[in-house]
């Protein structure tokens, strides 16, 4: 597929002089030979992402339900607060960051760094918050400096996932489906202060009955959770059934090796810091859970960062993950549209 648009709001609105010529703004083409992510790429220099955002709503919207994720490339995105600016326009108002998986440093406002893991882990690929009752239905990159080496931010379509995963596993994981166990509170992983960004027992009590979690109090300072989720959802606005979940990321033997093996050591299962489960609180298979994990790598799609993209990610069609990197590297997250499943 090659398409290209003559797309052309006003030339000051873009920020592009009278006396420059304009033919074709933006090209909009699938990167390389996948149809994710679809990417859309200025042509001529001083395009402003913004304007042009705000005049192509309906383009943008149409592009992202069908391809799962968009990477605006070349449009000279310099501040976080364009970054910022550009979400409210095409998704509405961003939303905190709460009932936390990663570690995240706030940079300004509702942007948080994509993650605070150390540069040499990798991070499995996962639609943000599937693990919880309510999550965002867009959640954006911004790659304000690139990783010398690495660092790439990889993607999976979730329709395709879910369409590859034999029909038996599926089947099982509709019927069961998830339960996620989280212990808080010793010296691995987050504390629940920092998940639930409150330090008062109550708020988490209030915040664990509204979205279904179960909740145990151990000892002065420790916490353990369960909760209960679906495997597999139904797209809002296409009705496309997607593997939405955390199945795979939370489980120990996702873990690199020696994390795994030092965890193990320290902790007995039930006191681990995350696993999974079916929903039956019986344990998931380990030929079920390799065949998943390979079925990932198989439909991982990775693309290397420039300075100043930004990847707009529809968090149930796409999931995504980080590859260990070497160097300074600046890559910023945004998320909107609460959805409660």
């Amino acid at each position: 597929m090659n398409i290209s648009h003559s797309l052309k709001p006003s030339l000051k609105s873009l920020g592009i002089g009278k006396r420059q010529a304009v033919k074709d703004l933006v090209q909009i083409t699938p990167i390389a030979e996948n149809s994710l992510p679809l990417l859309i790429q200025a042509t001529i220099e001083g395009v402003n992402l913004v304007a042009w955002s705000a005049n192509n709503q309906e383009l943008i919207k149409k592009y992202l339900l069908k391809h799962g994720g968009i990477l605006f490339r070349k449009f000279q995105v310099k501040e976080v607060a364009e970054f910022e600016k550009f979400i409210q326009v095409v998704a509405g108002e961003l939303i905190e960051y709460r009932d936390r998986s990663s570690p995240r440093s706030a940079i300004k406002g509702k942007i948080y760094t994509s993650t605070d893991h150390p540069a040499e882990e990798s991070i499995f690929l996962h639609s943000e918050n599937s693990y919880a009752a309510t999550y965002p239905l867009k959640i954006f990159f911004h790659c304000v400096t690139p990783a010398q080496q690495g660092g790439e931010t990889p993607i999976a379509d979730t329709r395709k996932l879910y369409r590859k995963i034999p029909k038996e596993i599926c089947d099982r994981f509709a019927q069961k489906q998830v339960m996620y166990v989280r212990n808080f509170g010793d010296g691995f992983g987050l504390p629940w202060q920092t998940v639930f960004q409150t330090d008062n027992r109550q708020e988490v009590e209030t915040f664990c009955h509204h979205h279904g979690i179960e909740f145990e109090w151990r000892g002065s300072n420790k916490l353990r959770t369960r909760q209960i989720r679906p495997a597999i959802a139904k797209h809002p606005h296409t009705s496309d059934l997607v593997w939405f979940n955390h199945a795979v990321f939370f489980h120990i033997s996702t873990l690199e090796t020696g994390i795994r093996k030092a965890l193990l050591a320290e902790f007995s299962e039930e006191d681990l810091p995350h696993n999974t489960y079916y929903g039956d609180g019986s344990q998931i298979e380990v030929d079920v859970l390799d065949k998943l994990r390979t079925i990932y790598q198989q439909e991982t799609i990775v693309f290397p960062w420039q300075t100043g993209d930004i990847l707009m990610l529809d968090n149930m069609l796409t999931a995504h993950g980080r590859k260990p990197f070497v160097g300074k590297r600046k890559v910023v997250v945004g998320m909107s549209e609460p959805f409660r499943g």
